[in-house]
């Protein structure tokens, strides 16, 4: 009867040096885990979102001026391991950034906000225990988009889960001036 061997956990430095091809994958539990491709109504809230952050992100009287980045891994811990999760979106402030601006690599701070699409393989309540896991790690706000109930859940560390749908304002003291609702999010994604 044969032995089955089981490889040790990936760290983060391993992790980060295995090669880039079409598959994104995130670090998690020592183990590079295959993310899914997205498909066309997830692409579309990814741009719409990557778009309306990087808008505010850029505009001259924003109180928390930064960059919205789509598919970009960050160096955090979980439960005392290496974690790289590749959040939908990511949001981080010129403040956190600039020390590490010309850097090619995982983002190496949690960023103020992360934003995760539901995919089809992917249930609410795995989607929150990952969102509590990033504020767990420092992310100051996670948003779930849910194109299926078409709703919007804000995290955040100091209080309970928000959830917005149709034409209630969303709106986060995070990020001061942004304000949007879900119907208006989906519409300008074309879903």
């Amino acid at each position: 009867m044969g032995q089955t061997i089981t490889p040790p956990p990936l760290t983060l430095e391993e992790f980060s040096c295995l090669p880039e091809g079409e598959v994104n994958y995130e670090l998690q539990d020592g183990t590079a885990i295959a993310k899914m491709s997205p498909k066309r109504i997830h692409s579309s809230l990814q741009r719409t979102l990557l778009f309306l952050l990087s808008d505010w992100g850029n505009s001259q009287d924003c109180p928390l001026p930064g960059e919205a980045y789509p598919e970009w891994g960050i160096c955090l811990q979980k439960d005392g391991q290496d974690w790289a999760p590749v959040p939908d979106v990511t949001y981080i402030s010129d403040q956190k950034l600039t020390p590490f601006a010309l850097e090619n690599d995982f983002c190496p701070v949690a960023p103020e906000l992360v934003v995760e699409i539901i995919s089809p393989d992917q249930s609410f309540e795995a989607m929150t225990q990952k969102a509590l896991d990033y504020l767990a790690a420092g992310v100051e706000r996670v948003w779930i988009i849910g194109d299926r109930h078409r709703s919007l859940t804000i995290f955040a560390p100091d209080r309970p889960p928000l959830t917005y749908q149709g034409d209630q304002l969303v709106e986060d003291d995070l990020l001061p001036q942004l304000s949007f609702t879900v119907n208006e999010l989906f519409a300008k994604a074309k879903v």
